[in-house]
């Protein structure tokens, strides 16, 4: 028991419960040489670049700003729908539709419920075709521009070289991307009408 209360303690315990009960419990209470990190005020949004990365705040939390951000964007389904407030449950349906729509299953619903009683359908539906019709020849656009710098060499069964030859390539690559235009200028919706 003796033992006990001949114990001392060090500088830095008293200087320890001196900042606690003065109620400066993030003072020090020894001093530390050495290199010290720039430490920037940063706010919510803000954009920096720091050791070649770039970084942000996000909902208070420090975030590495990557190439795929705007791909996680489109592709990521919110927790609720912005639109109604109510909550996505994810399944293919609710997937599809905010690719599409930007919104829940039931808002797209009553927006095409209010389309229809307004007698508008038809010029919705044009539009939405026409839409997908684009998108498709978008994607074969890309597939063409592909196809004209694409080397024309191929691997065999047997593990050969093969170099195809033959064909107007440039001729091709002119009338098909013409016949492009002129589909991206067609509507397709009314043409099905008639």
């Amino acid at each position: 028991m003796d033992n006990n209360l001949k114990k001392e303690f060090s500088k830095r315990d008293v200087a320890r419960m001196r900042n606690i009960i003065t109620g400066k419990t993030g003072d020090r209470t020894q001093v530390q040489t050495g290199w010290e990190k720039h430490q920037g005020d940063y706010k919510e949004g803000d954009i920096w670049e720091q050791d070649g990365k770039k970084w942000t705040i996000k909902n208070g939390i420090k975030q590495t700003i990557t190439k795929l951000d705007a791909i996680k964007q489109m592709v990521m389904i919110p927790l609720s729908c912005p639109n109604c407030g109510s909550v996505i449950k994810i399944n293919d349906i609710e997937k599809k539709m905010w690719a599409i729509h930007k919104t829940c299953f039931e808002c797209v619903l009553k927006k095409e419920a209010k389309i229809k009683r307004e007698g508008k359908w038809e010029e919705y539906e044009g539009t939405m075709i026409n839409g997908n019709k684009n998108a498709s020849l978008v994607d074969l656009e890309s597939a063409l521009e592909e196809w004209l710098v694409q080397d024309d060499t191929f691997v065999s069964e047997a593990g050969d070289l093969e170099a195809w030859k033959g064909g107007d390539k440039k001729g091709i690559y002119k009338q098909v991307k013409e016949r492009i235009a002129e589909l991206k200028n067609l509507d397709i919706y009314k043409q099905n009408e008639e």
